[in-house]
């Protein structure tokens, strides 16, 4: 089990208390989750708020920080001879306790008491939104609260300490993340690499699943390896690649500290790109390559957004797909019709940061809004940007038959769209380009090695190693 040193936890720990004010918080830990028995688990993934002020990477694990008292006391079970069997040796609760720099353990089933207790002497409980099952009853069990209730209790200045706390991510942080970016850049240089026609998509993806694992890694998020690259979360693998196609390859690894990396490369089956699958990546590298350029503490990254989207504009006019003033085109949402989804979202500890405490917290504040319309829905991050902010970009053009033809149907932004040249395009796929990237106090730094990025440099590394 590796973790920083305590000292770290224990000043985000202090720091939360401080931020919260009063009351009891509740951090839960998760348990094993049984896949199709009870002793065939799924990989165990700690929860990430829980990782992020205890760090110790064990399931069946629970937080109560009495903030009034000053008191912190972590819950969970001893190793019993037979668990000790199966899995050697295991640390007392106390000592792993000790490791997060807590001074008081108990067993877990004190903690039901404990908070009954706390409750009744009139003391508030902090609890966060539970997403796993077997914590929303437990929750319901301690707080002695229905279904239906447990979202009331649930305590938006815990929310809003946390997200305050975890999205400028210290140094100690970046640096896991450069690591874990930098194992994601293999995974994709695996995927380049070893890609030929007639392959099935699943032995693709077995090598970069081998880069991760070769690192003391695991993916970071299923991986999206498709010649369908219009299905923007496809996690089908069983297609057989042909020349022409193109691959988009989303792909990232879960480093040993659990930080993550989210990489995307859209590149031939074979050594080059057809010339309209070049026209089009070189209108998505233009809006990629323009947002880069914009990211900086101040600026929201809602206009990030915009202006990608714009820029993508101005290249799919120059192909002939749209036509009319790029400004004005973004105005009535034509880009929406080839870019659906948000430009990038917060990461760190979560590939989608802290998204288990709500997007409205995360990517959102009280006076920057989510636009709920069709294509601007899906943006996760709008809020201005701050150093130490951790985010993706990933611009895409993906021409997606059935919204296209509904789109024509109506007839919509027919004065911006040209339906004739789109339909002969119906079987192109999709193209997605993304990095990550910090917020610096003047601009942004690009995590990871360099992977190739522009068509001469995707096409020179294919014919390489083809």
């Amino acid at each position: 089990m590796t973790m920083f040193d305590k000292e770290v936890y224990v000043k985000r720990r202090n720091k939360l208390a401080q931020e919260v004010g009063r009351g009891v918080i509740v951090l839960m830990g998760n348990e094993e989750s049984s896949m199709n028995y009870r002793d065939n688990c799924y990989p165990f993934r700690q929860d990430s708020t829980f990782l992020y002020y205890v760090g110790i990477n064990k399931p069946g694990l629970v937080l109560l920080m009495n903030i009034d008292e000053g008191m912190e006391t972590l819950y969970g079970h001893n190793a019993s001879l037979d668990d000790i069997i199966w899995t050697g040796a295991l640390p007392s609760i106390i000592e792993l306790a000790s490791l997060s720099g807590i001074n008081h353990a108990k067993k877990i089933s004190s903690v039901g008491p404990d908070i009954e207790s706390l409750q009744n002497s009139g003391q508030r409980i902090h609890i966060l939104p539970p997403y796993r099952p077997e914590n929303v009853m437990k929750l319901m069990s301690w707080l002695n609260a229905p279904l239906a209730k447990l979202p009331l209790l649930v305590s938006e200045p815990l929310i809003k300490a946390i997200v305050k706390q975890r999205e400028v991510k210290e140094q100690v942080e970046i640096e896991e993340i450069e690591k874990a970016v930098n194992i994601s850049g293999d995974m994709h240089l695996a995927a380049m690499r070893y890609t030929r026609p007639g392959m099935k998509e699943f032995e693709v993806l077995a090598k970069v699943e081998e880069a991760a694992l070769a690192a003391n890694a695991r993916t970071s998020y299923p991986v999206i390896l498709t010649i369908n690259g219009q299905i923007l979360h496809n996690h089908y693998h069983g297609n057989t690649i042909r020349d022409g196609n193109m691959i988009l390859c989303d792909a990232g690894a879960e480093n040993s500290m659990c930080y993550a990396g989210d990489l995307t490369r859209t590149f031939p089956a074979g050594k080059s790109f057809t010339s309209e699958q070049k026209e089009i990546y070189q209108a998505v590298l233009d809006s990629f390559q323009h947002a880069v350029s914009l990211l900086k503490p101040g600026i929201e990254f809602r206009e990030v957004h915009r202006q990608a989207a714009v820029k993508l504009l101005e290249g799919l006019k120059q192909i002939g797909l749209v036509t009319g003033d790029p400004e004005e085109a973004v105005q009535h949402d034509v880009h929406t019709l080839f870019f659906q989804c948000g430009l990038g979202h917060m990461m760190g500890l979560d590939v989608h940061d802290m998204e288990d405490l709500g997007e409205e917290y995360v990517g959102y504040t009280d006076t920057i809004k989510r636009n709920t319309s069709f294509g601007w829905k899906s943006l996760r991050l709008a809020k201005e940007l701050q150093s130490g902010f951790v985010l993706t970009v990933e611009p895409g053009v993906y021409i997606i038959p059935e919204l296209i033809a509904r789109w024509k149907a109506e007839n919509k932004l027919a004065s911006f769209v040209n339906y004739s040249k789109l339909e002969t395009m119906l079987s192109f796929g999709g193209i997605r380009i993304e990095d990550n990237f910090l917020i610096t106090d003047n601009g942004s730094h690009k995590f990871g090695k360099d992977l190739p990025t522009t068509i001469n440099e995707v096409e020179s590394f294919r014919d390489a190693n083809f």
